[in-house]
């Protein structure tokens, strides 16, 4: 527990408020070597959580960002064609040997590093972040599967590279799909929710730190009760941090010094026109209300 505790203390150091669930996933990951799975709603600080992991541990921060018909070679790594080619045409006007320049071109000087083989080639662990992985196809996820088993992978031309150094592995997903059985069972699991009242002030403080502390509190609590409107997209701490700094740089004191003003920085939480229209000035004055 005290490791949990340090860890803990260590990511309030680089302004992340962990609670006590989020923060013994990552000990755990980080004891075990295990690849940690993060499951939430957008907007709720999984990517923040590599980012803050890398810091604390001081290494680089690799992030491979998962999208439909993410393939290998935009994963893995690639050739850089053009060049090769390059290289052909000099060889051909200098005669040179054909083995000698098919092993030539298919060397490393050649050869385009791409997330998941960089991250298993520095010498110090970095922290692989990859990214709504519920948003690659379930065949990018079979492959993944075996570089997460193995930290090796596999060049035709090259052979197998087999990892310098382990990367620490975190996942996240936003939920738009059900991820496989293996890929769960491979992974420490933690499902991030949206922060506590108490924590979204905290994050709001150490993020801001000239903000009224009266300001912050209230933004607070508005947040936490626009959260249980009928949204479209519910805000996540981001859009929270936004709405806070564009108060606080119109010298907003408290919530309901200008009913106006409040309205309109609304953009700042409220991603749709849906939630736009949703949101009436009646809606804000009852939020706010209660915020006050």
């Amino acid at each position: 527990m005290s490791q949990t505790r340090s860890l803990k203390t260590k990511l309030a150091e680089v302004n992340y408020v962990a609670d006590d669930n989020l923060a013994t996933a990552l000990q755990l990951a980080i004891d075990l070597n295990r690849p940690l799975l993060l499951e939430g709603e957008a907007g709720v600080g999984k990517t923040e959580i590599a980012k803050s992991l890398a810091a604390i541990l001081e290494t680089k921060l690799i992030r491979l960002q998962c999208y439909e018909g993410l393939d290998a070679a935009s994963a893995i790594y690639e050739w850089n064609y053009q060049r090769q080619l390059l290289s052909i045409k000099i060889s051909e006007t200098q005669k040179q040997d054909t083995t000698k320049v098919e092993q030539h071109i298919f060397s490393e000087e050649f050869l385009l590093e791409r997330p998941l083989l960089k991250a298993i080639r520095q010498e110090k662990s970095p922290v692989l972040l990859i990214d709504e992985i519920d948003r690659a196809d379930t065949e990018f996820e079979a492959y993944l599967l075996e570089i997460l088993s193995d930290f090796q992978i596999t060049v035709p031309e090259l052979g197998t590279i087999k990892a310098t150094s382990i990367p620490h592995v975190i996942l996240t997903s936003n939920g738009t799909r059900e991820l496989s059985d293996a890929l769960r069972r491979r992974c420490l699991y933690s499902y991030v929710d949206f922060p506590s009242q108490e924590q979204e002030l905290e994050i709001i403080l150490s993020r801001l730190p000239n903000i009224e502390a009266l300001l912050a509190d209230q933004i607070s609590r508005f947040v936490q009760e626009l959260r249980k409107e009928d949204l479209e997209k519910l805000p996540g701490m981001a859009e929270t941090l936004d709405w806070a700094a564009a108060l606080s740089n119109l010298n907003i004191k408290i919530i309901d010094q200008d009913f106006d003003i409040l309205q309109k920085t609304l953009i700042c939480l409220l991603k749709t026109e849906r939630d736009l229209k949703s949101i009436t000035p009646e809606v804000t004055s009852r939020l706010s209300g209660k915020a006050a």
